[in-house]
């Protein structure tokens, strides 16, 4: 494969790695996409929604970094692919608790392992870290980029050993590292275990929805094309050694978006919802100062909280009778 704009996807198969796929395709890119897991139901993978031309640039491999780290620095190397964007972790905090090895196995040592081979691939000129807030801890009030790592669970301890072992490879070998990290992400084809698709499918079905210590936290929504329009900017502009947040600068509690999102359905929050108990070392929030990103590459969010969710009301509604027979509920894999 061959292209003057081509780019390398880790974690394509992600609700994040799909949607980032599918605004790249959609923008010209050539498109190599790499996971450790077969695709699964295209109701999960918005760039098998695009038009055949579009889904021609996308080649798929089935590789594992902890695995197959060789192999994916060869697919940069054959193709002479300049971009790298990784996606690749595991990502739910509460069952880090449950197998904290698993997650410091994947998300330390897996991509050190991948670092270590792209490292040594010439035509590699950025490679883009997908990070996490996480890594922040709870803070006060707004955060920039040089706020510093508190993480208080095992998914962010391990996100953040992975970004500070970054440091040390920029610093040794003028490794091209490029951070993001973006507050929660959203939108059509996201996994049904997660927040915005969970209220909806519980209204929808007639299930229970769990509010972790009566859903107080608060958080800042971004719908994924805008995180994506955000990373591609950072792809292609940014300097090595930089870090930027890509967050909306609207923030809700928990409680408040079950709320919003009820509303948009014309149905009450307390028809399905239930306070359970805080689940351990839940951050109660974080705020991401953005400006950085939003002055440097003229970006701006441009999806309303309440578009995102009546798109992803009508993606559950277009695809519920295929999300019945899916797993509804996080399935872990080592």
């Amino acid at each position: 494969m061959t292209a003057t704009r081509i780019l390398l996807v880790i974690g394509s198969n992600s609700f994040s790695g799909a949607s980032f796929v599918a605004q790249a395709l959609r923008q010209g890119w050539q498109v190599v996409g790499v996971s450790r897991s077969p695709e699964p139901h295209h109701c999960y993978l918005p760039y098998r929604w695009l038009d055949s031309e579009q889904q021609a640039k996308f080649e798929f491999h089935q590789l594992n970094i902890r695995q197959n780290a060789a192999q994916i620095a060869e697919l940069v190397e054959s193709n002479r692919i300049p971009f790298v964007v990784n996606f690749a972790a595991l990502g739910m905090v509460a069952e880090s608790w449950q197998y904290p090895l698993d997650y410091y196995n994947t998300n330390l040592l897996g991509n050190v392992a991948l670092h270590e081979a792209l490292r040594k691939v010439p035509c590699l000129q950025k490679y883009v870290h997908i990070s996490t807030p996480e890594v922040y801890g709870t803070t006060d009030g707004m955060i920039d980029e040089s706020a510093p790592l508190n993480p208080s669970t095992p998914y962010a301890a391990s996100r953040a050993a992975c970004d500070i072992h970054l440091k040390t490879f920029l610093a040794e070998y003028d490794f091209p590292v490029v951070w993001t990290r973006a507050a929660n992400v959203y939108g059509p084809g996201q996994q049904p275990f997660r927040i915005i698709p969970r209220v909806i499918l519980c209204h929808r079905l007639g299930q229970t929805l769990d509010l972790h210590g009566g859903g107080g936290s608060v958080r800042s929504f971004i719908h994924f094309d805008d995180v994506a329009s955000a990373t591609l900017k950072i792809t292609e502009e940014a300097e090595p050694g930089s870090c930027y947040h890509i967050s909306s600068n609207r923030f809700v509690s928990i409680k408040q978006l079950a709320e919003l999102i009820s509303d948009r359905l014309g149905k009450p929050l307390g028809n399905i919802a239930r306070v359970t108990a805080e689940r351990p070392g839940k951050d109660h929030a974080y705020s991401l100062d953005s400006t950085r990103c939003r002055q440097q590459f003229n970006w701006t969010d441009q999806v309303e909280l309440e578009q995102g969710i009546d798109e992803t009301i009508a993606w559950v509604d277009r695809w519920l009778d295929s999300l019945k027979t899916l797993p509804l509920h996080y399935q872990h894999k080592a």
